[in-house]
């Protein structure tokens, strides 16, 4: 059974295993939690609530980019790709030493949700009101809740999501550009055109130490 299991679950060997008698015969319940492993480049994916193209507006992409500048700067991540669609982010970053996913993912998605809330509710009062969600605490929401994170256990892993970020402004229903390159919201430009404009990516070799 463990080998049909993705490897992104693992059982904890301390907890999750309950002993019962059942009719004689010994009951073994395995509890399986997803483990992430922050030491590898990993694939994350943020969208926006109701999938609305809050992030169509440059202003509020700007955010995003900004956001990710001062997280490298701080330290706290190393931003190897990325591409800001209108209703979506995906990015290949690496959590640094001494930091958690789950802290670094949560202040940057509270922070960019909170700087383009503020200036929606401020200028653009119907894209605001299109963010309600009425929870228990709040009352307007930007990213949806449990972005995706995907540990990227080797270099054909990363090259393929690399791949898949640089072209997603030309997949499918989108066609934002005619040239993946040409798209101004994406790292397309680093690899393919040695453009240095974002100054805070790291190339993904110099994670195998080119």
């Amino acid at each position: 059974m463990c080998s049909l299991l993705r490897s992104s679950w693992r059982i904890s060997p301390l907890v999750g295993v309950l002993h019962q008698q059942v009719t004689g015969r010994v009951r073994i319940t395995l509890y399986f939690y997803p483990v992430i492993e922050e030491n590898y480049l990993q694939f994350f994916t943020a969208s926006i609530v109701k999938w609305k193209p809050v992030l169509q507006r440059e202003a509020y992409k700007q955010i995003v980019i900004e956001s990710l500048r001062f997280l490298v700067l701080n330290k706290r991540v190393k931003v190897y790709a990325f591409v800001i669609m209108p209703n979506h982010i995906h990015l290949i970053w690496q959590i640094m030493p001494e930091h958690h996913l789950k802290n670094v993912q949560r202040d940057f998605l509270k922070f960019t949700g909170q700087q383009i809330l503020k200036d929606l509710r401020t200028h653009h009062t119907f894209e605001y009101k299109g963010l309600e969600v009425n929870l228990k605490d709040r009352k307007h929401q930007v990213w949806q809740r449990n972005p995706l994170t995907v540990d990227l256990y080797n270099k054909e892993m990363i090259e393929q999501k690399l791949d898949y970020i640089h072209h997603n402004p030309v997949q499918g229903k989108w066609s934002l550009v005619e040239d993946y390159c040409d798209y101004p919201f994406s790292s397309a430009s680093f690899y393919e055109e040695n453009d240095s404009q974002f100054d805070f990516l790291t190339h993904y070799m110099a994670y195998f130490g080119h």
